[in-house]
């Protein structure tokens, strides 16, 4: 038998050797992390990518101490950007037409996509003409104001865009200098709520099952305990795969195993697969992109395998019936949508996806979602402290994070998707409003100004 000494050393070798592992891959995460939002900047949001790198590191704790270190080039000529650390740690990110960009790790993602033609026309009725929408009255017009007002010192807010939608119409809106109407913008992790949408379609075509063991094939030995996943734990973030945190964009979440999958490995979702569990399937409530990669994999399958079977998938099931035509959703190599932070669209697509929630799933008198599936979306998830349900965020329930949201103005009855920095799109059910809200905030991002905002919003509107 081994003595407690040697397992000791044996179990602290481990650890100093994962140590090491994680230590090297650290630039390579941060350059990936660089070289893909700068890459999507330029090449997908056509925004000024200087200013993007500039609020972003600022809005990044700890990213401060390195930005001196970080070193860009963008080639506009082969769409391509190569970031390095310190001079090493170099990532490259490619932009693909159609496809966005893509970290260099392996692979190719494939380059035949379905064409434009034979689209199918609009269910739900337009929310606005070509016009930008100006606020109606001042009141309005005073809550936007507020919105985009910086304060005299860091953390500044660099709201980028603000949709109001009332009574399914645009009210309000407003850009930021550099972006518009057509302007296509990241939603991070807000992109979890459409996968989520994906995962409800599927289920109301019989594909997949919400409640039952997900089909993974890496899961299917009988005497894996990662087989009692179900597709609702992955959604709700309580399948116990030890991945680390999504929770938080700073400089030290470069450690995290999570961090790794995004940006090193070329297969995401098989990497999310291969963790081990820290805790039975459903007894923890841990966010992070590997749930989402994961399902992701389900949808890429289901659709047929390829990139262009899952863009044939979502246009036809989702984006043409809500009207939303410019998106553009990225992948990794093996043609798996990046669905745990990467599609971008115009603030007012990513509020037409708003109002299929807040039209519980049924646009233009056709059911997209099952029966049911919007409230189990908006339904806290136990032990989700920050207020969490299927896909979305939610103030409904119990949390602290719903009750904090709640006293600063945001109704109890308000759920939303969420994406890093602060990417909004909220769904006020009892107000038949929509909010969506984009920017690159720290402190929190701006989760007090967002509630201000829905709160002068509503508080206009009610006038």
């Amino acid at each position: 038998m081994l003595s407690v000494a040697v397992v000791g050393a044996a179990t602290a070798a481990s650890v100093a050797a994962l140590s090491v592992a994680l230590s090297r891959d650290v630039p390579r995460v941060a350059t990936g992390f660089v070289a893909h939002t700068l890459c999507s900047a330029a090449f997908v949001s056509k925004v000024d990518p200087d200013q993007v790198f500039d609020e972003t590191a600022a809005a990044m704790p700890g990213v401060g101490l390195i930005k001196w270190a970080l070193d860009s080039r963008i080639d506009r000529a082969a769409r391509r950007v190569t970031t390095t650390l310190f001079g090493i740690g170099q990532s490259r990110a490619v932009y693909r037409e159609g496809l966005g960009c893509l970290v260099e790790n392996g692979g190719t993602v494939d380059a035949a996509l379905p064409s434009q033609e034979n689209r199918i026309a609009a269910r739900l009725p337009d929310i606005a003409g070509p016009a930008l929408v100006a606020p109606a009255d001042a009141e309005l017009a005073q809550a936007l104001d507020r919105a985009f007002a910086e304060p005299d010192q860091p953390p500044f807010r660099h709201t980028h865009a603000v949709v109001v939608v009332k009574d399914g119409r645009i009210v309000a809106e407003r850009y930021a200098p550099g972006y518009g109407v057509e302007t296509p913008l990241p939603g991070y992790s807000a992109t979890k709520s459409v996968i989520s949408a994906l995962i409800g379609i599927l289920v109301r075509k019989g594909r997949l099952a919400v409640d039952a063991p997900a089909p993974v094939a890496a899961w299917q030995d009988p005497d894996d305990p990662r087989r009692a996943i179900t597709v609702d734990h992955l959604l709700r973030h309580t399948s116990g795969l030890a991945m680390g945190s999504s929770l938080n964009a700073s400089l030290m979440s470069a450690f995290d195993r999570v961090n790794r999958m995004k940006y090193l490995e070329p297969d995401m979702a098989a990497f999310a697969e291969s963790s081990d569990l820290e805790a039975a399937p459903g007894t923890l409530w841990d966010y992070h992109d590997g749930n989402t990669l994961i399902l992701s994999r389900l949808i890429r399958d289901a659709a047929g395998g390829h990139a262009a079977d899952v863009m044939t998938f979502v246009r036809r099931e989702l984006f043409d019936p809500l009207g939303i035509r410019g998106v553009t959703l990225e992948f990794d190599a093996t043609g798996t949508p990046e669905g745990s932070s990467q599609m971008f669209a115009t603030a007012r697509d990513w509020a037409r996806f708003g109002l299929l929630y807040l039209n519980d799933g049924i646009v233009g008198g056709s059911r997209l979602l099952p029966e049911g599936w919007v409230n189990e979306s908006a339904a806290l998830t136990p032990s989700a402290w920050a207020g969490m349900g299927a896909g979305f965020w939610t103030n409904r329930g119990d949390s602290k994070g719903a009750q904090y949201r709640a006293a600063l103005g945001m109704p109890r009855d308000a759920f939303y998707a969420s994406g890093v920095l602060g990417q909004y799109v909220i769904i006020v059910p009892s107000q038949n409003l929509v909010i969506a809200r984009f920017g690159i905030s720290a402190n929190r991002y701006d989760i007090e100004g967002v509630s201000r905002l829905v709160a002068d919003v509503m508080e206009a509107l009610g006038h």
